[in-house]
């Protein structure tokens, strides 16, 4: 196999279950992988446990059978040509071969015998000595957690990516067995969140009958599961924490179960045709109030949204501020409209990109601004030509005074216009930007004030991009008088908008 380690992962944990008994193992091997060829959709892997006994047991210690570990590590202990029959069985079986060393000497021999990972368990975590041979070797690693601060799961995690280490990182609770209440499955959203590159897996010691944990940890993005696997026979017993072939196949079939109701992770699920169906169904559809001729804009006002809906209506989901409807064919009073009947705009996309290029110039100003503010996207002559004619109007106050911060993007003007109620003072703030008035056009900067006086024809903009306050009295929104007749027949030449503080930190959408 590649150094990508494979996932969805279902590890088979042997450890001491071969009981000293090579051709146990291979039962065990055997007779478990008759079940991962049901599981097509998963990798599966077998894994063993190496020790060299000669140097692992201190040698006074040895036979010593009052030492749990040292009695069990001793009467279960394999030679090395039998551990490679198990590791070359466990390969012809299928399974990814996995291998968990103690000390540097098993290291050695899992290169020998050329196991595709190495596992590194939870007793090892902090064994720096151990660790200092596992990183030499090319193979992936698996690794668990149990008993581990979060400050040495930070070093740990740290020292394997400094060295480009291909790893999954494994909660782990080091009960045998762990009772439900203790599984601690919140810990693969914490391992999520503190090291959002490394992928992550549960090594389970939870009681060999529980399918439950499995679905949860599937759900909380674990991609790689362990457990112990034996065969009880009428000369073996097998312990309370290691699971039995029909156990271990409820156990991934519990998981195929929580992967289909997970579905899919990295993008928007499918929508089915019966889902859309079903939800229309219960949407309001768009009718008019009166009668609707050719050519006439139908807004917000001429339409009312109720059940049911026909088949080709418009529905209330349909609109937006940013929908312009046109009517293409009469629509009766109170009829529905239907989409052959009209023609719809929508310029939501042209409102986003103007707004981020907002934003963009906003940002590299420097100027700060409040939360929440309103303002309007100013389109003389339609949404389309904006970049040229147009500017953007940010209202700060608008009392007995009035206070607008206006914001040129580079390459806009705004055409000549009159105000016969108000007089207003531009005070530039940033950029560059010209003004026309009295036939004579002149150049400001950051600093400089300008006073239009009231029926003074004026217009404005920027070479670089630009944004200036506008202080005046109160704004009356019929007081200004444009030189184009044009621009007092477009329809719809201004969008509000709210304008955000936090669109200047994360993205626009």
């Amino acid at each position: 196999m590649t150094e990508t380690l494979p996932k969805p992962l279902f590890i088979l944990e042997m450890a001491n279950n071969h009981m000293g008994d090579v051709d146990h193992g291979l039962r065990i091997v055997r007779e478990f992988g008759e079940i991962i060829v049901d599981f097509p959709e998963f990798r599966f892997g077998f894994k063993l446990q190496y020790r060299n006994l000669d140097t692992f047991i201190h040698p006074g210690y040895r036979n010593r059978t009052e030492f749990n570990y040292v009695k069990r590590f001793s009467e279960t202990r394999l030679s090395r040509d039998a551990l490679r029959r198990l590791k070359d069985a466990i390969a012809a079986a299928g399974f990814i071969s996995i291998c968990t060393p103690f000390d540097e000497a098993s290291v050695d021999l899992i290169e020998e015998h050329d196991f595709d990972i190495c596992k590194v368990a939870s007793c090892s975590f902090t064994d720096w000595p151990l660790w200092e041979r596992i990183a030499k070797t090319s193979k992936p690693l698996i690794v668990s957690t149990a008993g581990a601060s979060i400050e040495e799961i930070d070093k740990v995690v740290s020292f394997l990516e400094h060295r480009k280490k291909n790893f999954i990182l494994m909660h782990c609770v080091g009960a045998y067995p762990t009772p439900a209440a203790g599984l601690e499955l919140n810990q693969i959203d914490l391992y999520r969140a503190r090291y959002p590159q490394v992928p992550l897996g549960y090594s389970t010691h939870e009681e060999p009958d529980n399918c439950d944990a499995v679905k949860l940890a599937v759900a909380k993005g674990a991609v790689a599961f362990e457990r112990h696997a034996g065969l009880a026979t009428d000369r073996f017993t097998l312990n309370a924490y290691s699971s039995t072939p029909a156990q271990i196949r409820a156990w991934v079939t519990a998981a195929r179960e929580a992967y289909a109701m997970c579905g899919v992770s990295d993008r928007r699920r499918d929508i089915s045709e019966k889902e859309r169906n079903d939800l229309r169904g219960l949407q309001r559809g768009v009718f008019v109030r009166d009668a609707v001729g050719p050519g006439e804009k139908i807004g917000r006002e001429r339409v009312f949204f109720a059940i049911p809906n026909f088949p080709g209506q418009l529905v209330a989901n349909d609109l937006s501020k940013y929908v312009e409807i046109t009517a293409v064919a009469p629509i009766a009073p109170l009829g529905p409209v239907d989409s052959s009947a009209v023609t719809v705009v929508d310029s939501r996309e042209k409102v986003l990109a103007i707004i981020k290029d907002i934003r963009a110039l906003v940002v590299k100003s420097g100027i700060k601004l409040q939360n929440r503010i309103d303002f309007e996207i100013s389109h003389h002559f339609g949404i389309d030509r904006f970049y040229r004619y147009g500017c953007t109007i940010m209202n700060i106050i608008n009392r007995e005074y009035c206070k607008k911060l206006i914001l040129i993007l580079a390459g806009q003007e705004n055409p000549t216009h009159t105000h016969k109620v108000k007089e207003e003072t531009f005070h530039v703030l940033y950029g560059d930007v010209w003004i026309g008035k009295n036939g004579k056009i002149d150049q400001y900067s950051a600093g400089d004030l300008v006073t239009i006086e009231r029926n003074v024809p004026h217009s404005f903009g920027s070479k670089n991009g630009a944004i200036f306050e506008e202080i005046s009295t109160t704004h009356i929104k019929s007081d200004s008088y444009y030189d184009d007749p044009a621009i007092a027949t477009t329809e719809d030449r201004k969008t509000a908008m709210t304008f955000w503080i936090d669109w200047l930190e994360k993205p626009i959408r």
